[in-house]
């Protein structure tokens, strides 16, 4: 572990919030085992004053940190929702540690340093903040939609659906990215007739069925839709194919893709869906064949998220000194908050590039910066 020579107090709460992020990390929380640090986390934040009760909904916790801060005309404050997911992917890490600027462990960009830098605020700027703001950690974020414990916090919390504007501090290297893409997940199953490989026009071979559509989908081009001055792709892409053959003698009956959809913020789900679903029986069609066109199941549904890019407290945040503004090409739980007419939109000071990498690590300079955004943000409300 590095050494460290404080000469002045930012010197000194950067020790802090570096030690912050690699307490997390130090935590194994991989998806589906978040109790331990749900429990850490909230035993560490009930020793602030808080403005009311930590609530708890299975490994998930909302902290009201502020409350109550009327103008002097008796107006509301903004109500600001800090939000980041408690669980980490499972693959291959040390041990967590801090070498040179790089703090390496499982979670370090995705997204506990987004962790940290919440935490960080509850600590040391909470007394000075003018606005209302809830914090929330949930758990099971890098799974199925389904599963996913924002839902039921959101659906459960007394507070949550009146803030003004959610921020998901997911890693994007200070960037502030709005909306997001949707996704559909489908499996999608060709059927043939089995027969002896020596004799296969006794066979109908369910691989080769697949052709017709694999050729489509490698000459799909992404569909560009713009939004508020933004670019989002929508893009299908075959993520994995399975179940293709009885042996290496058989003309196989069965094979199965799994396609995955990424829509553009003005398309619905329903329309998604529809499209996917076009996009795979056309072939079917277009070449005539014997038996029953492959089957469409919808195995996982996630909706977009608008930009919302004109919102007032939204541009107050780029006035704070994001690196940039961009459109979230990807899905993130911002949707969650969207479907619910509030406002959200992706701010975080993890490093994009190592989400989900073996030996994930994140610069403890960009965690730094990403901390004072967010302070500089938050005091000007």
């Amino acid at each position: 572990m590095r050494s460290v020579i404080l000469t002045s107090p930012f010197d000194v709460f950067s020790g802090a919030l570096d030690e912050t992020l690699l307490w997390l990390c130090a935590i194994p929380s991989p998806i589906g085992e978040e109790d331990a640090i749900c429990d850490a986390v909230q035993a560490r934040l009930q020793k602030e004053e808080l403005a009311g009760p930590i609530r708890r909904y299975g490994n998930s916790i909302v902290v009201p940190l502020t409350r109550g801060r009327r103008s002097m005309g008796g107006e509301r404050p903004p109500h600001i929702a800090l939000v980041g997911h408690l669980d980490t992917v499972r693959t291959e890490n040390g041990p967590a540690r801090i070498d040179g600027d790089r703090i390496y462990g499982a979670g370090a960009a995705d997204m506990k340093s987004g962790l940290a830098v919440m935490i960080a605020l509850a600590e040391t700027t909470r007394p000075l903040l003018p606005c209302d703001v809830t914090l929330v950690f949930y758990a099971k974020e890098e799974g199925p939609f389904a599963d996913n414990e924002l839902g039921p916090v959101l659906e459960q919390d007394p507070e949550l659906g009146t803030v003004d504007l959610a921020v998901c501090l997911e890693p994007s290297d200070n960037r502030l990215q709005l909306g997001c893409n949707g996704s559909l997940h489908a499996t999608v199953t060709f059927e043939g007739r089995t027969a002896h490989s020596s004799r296969p026009w006794q066979g109908d071979n369910a691989i080769v069925k697949a052709a017709a559509l694999l050729t489509e989908l490698g000459k799909l081009q992404p569909d560009d839709h713009v939004l508020d001055g933004h670019t989002y792709r929508g893009v299908v892409t075959v993520t994995q194919a399975k179940d293709g053959g009885r042996g290496r003698n058989v003309v196989p009956d069965v094979f199965s893709l799994n396609l995955n959809y990424r829509f553009p913020p003005d398309v619905s789900i329903e329309d998604a869906e529809a499209r996917l679903r076009a996009l795979v029986i056309g072939p079917a069609h277009e070449h005539g064949w014997d038996g029953p066109e492959p089957r469409i199941e919808i195995t996982d549904r996630s909706p977009a998220a608008p930009p919302n890019g004109n919102h007032p407290l939204i541009a107050k945040l780029i006035e704070a000194g994001v690196k940039s503004v961009e459109p979230k090409q990807a899905w993130t739980d911002v949707a969650r908050f969207a479907a619910r007419g509030i406002p959200a939109v992706n701010f975080g000071p993890g490093e994009n590039a190592q989400a989900h990498q073996k030996n994930e690590s994140t610069s403890l300079a960009l965690m730094h910066d990403g901390f004072q955004i967010m302070k500089r943000w938050l005091l000007s409300l």
